[in-house]
């Protein structure tokens, strides 16, 4: 990065930060409420509704991921790669590196809570000449991340209603296209809910909350009640397995891995939530945090418990879905096993409504800063329920579209959807290496360090003198507020910093010192292993079926959006903008927001 960019400031010229109190008394002037405020610093009004507290976006953030739901559904896949071995001891692994990636997310949610999430966390921490191209690219691999994980959930679901079916008619010919149009009746709920109940959707989502735990129990506890005989804690903890024919158990173990990392994928909803949750700087990032830690635990106890109780394995495939065969081998009732199974297709369409109401926000936030074709239709809000309901029928009606590539081949629709953990995984890189690089040469200033109009109110020999850029900055006087006021008054030279990139700001909420360095070193370690396997097939030998097309399908959107921003979309997209009202606050003109605007504090 060009160094003067970004400048490094020591303990004793940190404490010399000091307040402009006629900028900091006439932004809290406009935006009176401490969210508004910290929005507007972000350079955007609040136009959604903040509707969530912090149990209500727990719950959501814990629906997201229903974790030990997830366990149920998938647990075949690192099975068969892995043995019961790899998926419990793989399972642990995934949670705790799972865990120090969402923490480094979670700081850079606290530093700037906004519905954009990485994209917007791209460009403030890039380098000068690299901000809007890789903020675009990142906005559309997490655009289109989350439309598939809509697709994912969905289809998923159908599946299940069908193997449901299945289970207690055994004549039933499972049809693709059936599941298609169960999948479309999922999209038509989440849509209908998002658009004419979105006031009911935090208190739905405390009730999703009490149901994902409730049944937890009940699960767990019929399972472990029922199943008889038990398997034994050798095969549990020292059976290994090799289903994927690979050479080595080592790499039968990493392919397997995939399976439980997609246990974990998507944690960051709550973070495009972000404009829509009270005291969102601290409240997301402990929500993500006690949503993942929660769930982590949940999940293991799940993991543990249908191993011991997998039954005859032999069957396991007979409905399609591995865990439903488990709940009949358990219970020996068709009922019991219907039951249990709808509770898991109650919380997959709890699941399926917030990831719509997440990918809608991601898009219209996207669209906000002119992001995507049509930004001018996808940016509207409903103005009677504070929803943008444009965005909410794209997301629902690309999924439906995506869907219909089921009909045609199922291998072809997990080639499309297989961009889900590859693209979330990229989208998380970025963002937290760039963090990990201010984080190691001291960029970001601490939590509560005043910004005046875009630049650090500190002395200006604290400034690098490298590369020094000479510039007489000038400012509004402070007897006059209005934005038209010509009198302005010469601030003095500005050393060694644009006026496009101050210094970062952390939010109230991170790691300390040298642990918060370890950690994001790990995570980013971490996050390169799991995009380096999760492009493996999962079996050998390897043809056009068993092929793993992540790569493919996640460069492509890559390839496809970089093409189109240099052939029209870098004339359109500035990065993320300053909403024209928070300008006329700010004496700027409208346009891409100063890189570290973000990192603005509230006054001390």
């Amino acid at each position: 990065m060009e160094s003067g960019h970004f400048t490094s400031f020591s303990s004793d010229e940190i404490q010399s930060v000091r307040q402009d109190e006629s900028f900091v008394m006439e932004l809290q002037k406009s935006a009176e409420p401490i969210d508004e405020q910290a929005l507007a610093r972000l350079g955007k009004k609040q136009v959604l509704k903040r509707r969530f507290g912090f149990l209500s976006i727990v719950g959501f953030a814990m629906a997201e991921l229903i974790t030990w739901e997830t366990v149920l559904t998938m647990f075949y896949q690192s099975y068969d790669n892995g043995g019961p071995a790899g998926a419990f001891y793989g399972y642990i692994i995934a949670c705790l590196s799972t865990l120090s990636v969402y923490t480094v997310i979670s700081e850079l949610a606290s530093m700037a809570p906004i519905a954009g999430g990485q994209y917007y966390w791209v460009y403030m921490l890039a380098p000068m000449r690299w901000k809007k191209v890789s903020s675009y690219l990142i906005g559309w691999l997490t655009c289109m991340a989350w439309i598939a994980v809509i697709a994912t959930e969905t289809i998923f679901l159908g599946t299940m209603i069908e193997g449901l079916i299945a289970l207690n008619n055994p004549d039933f010919a499972q049809q693709r296209w059936q599941n298609t149009l169960l999948a479309w009746a999922s999209v038509a709920g989440t849509f209908l809910i998002n658009v004419l109940g979105p006031n009911m959707l935090p208190r739905f989502e405390i009730f999703i909350l009490g149901l994902h735990l409730v049944g937890f129990i009940a699960i767990t506890v019929i399972l472990l009640a029922m199943t008889s005989p038990k398997k034994s804690a050798a095969f549990v903890f020292q059976t290994s397995l090799n289903g994927g024919g690979w050479p080595t158990q080592g790499l039968s173990y990493c392919v397997g891995f995939i399976g439980n990392i997609a246990t974990f994928a998507g944690a960051d909803a709550s973070v495009h939530m972000a404009e829509e949750v009270s005291n969102a700087a601290i409240v997301i990032p402990r929500a993500i945090i006690a949503g993942m830690s929660l769930n982590s635990a949940l999940g293991l106890s799940m993991m543990i418990t249908v191993l011991f109780c997998l039954g005859d394995v032999d069957v396991l495939g007979s409905t399609g879905m591995p865990f439903i065969q488990v709940f009949y081998n358990s219970t020996k009732s068709y009922i019991g096993a219907s039951i249990m199974t709808a509770i898991i297709m109650v919380l997959t369409g709890a699941c399926s409504l917030g990831i719509a109401t997440t990918a809608s926000r991601m898009t219209w936030s996207f669209a906000r800063d002119q992001g995507l074709p049509f930004s001018r239709f996808l940016k509207q809000v409903n103005n009677s329920t504070k929803v943008p309901t444009t965005s909410v029928s794209v997301v629902c009606v690309f999924s439906c579209i995506l869907s219909l590539i089921y009909i045609g081949s199922d291998t072809a629709f997990n080639d499309v959807i297989s961009l889900v953990v590859t693209g979330f995984y990229c989208t998380y890189f970025l963002p937290s290496a760039f963090l990990l690089y201010h984080r190691i040469k001291g960029h970001i200033l601490p939590h509560g360090a005043t910004i005046l109009n875009g630049l650090p109110n500190v002395p200006i020999n604290t400034f690098d003198s490298t590369e020094k850029s000479h510039t007489t900055l000038k400012r509004p006087c402070p007897e006059c507020v209005h934005p038209e006021c010509d009198n302005l008054r010469d601030i003095g030279p500005q050393v060694g910093l644009e006026i496009s990139q101050p210094p970062l700001i952390w939010g109230p909420w991170k790691l300390p010192g040298i642990l918060g360095t370890v950690n994001n070193i790990y995570a980013c370690t971490y996050m390169l292993f799991v995009l380096f396997w999760s492009v493996w097939p999962s079996e050998t030998p390897v043809n056009y079926t068993t092929m793993n097309y992540s790569i493919a399908v996640t460069g492509g959107v890559l390839i496809l959006s970089g093409l189109w921003y240099f052939l029209r979309a870098r004339n359109e997209y500035d990065g993320p903008l300053i909403d024209e009202e928070i300008a006329e606050i700010m004496h700027l003109a409208p346009g891409a927001i100063p890189g570290a605007v973000s990192g603005m504090a509230p006054p001390v």
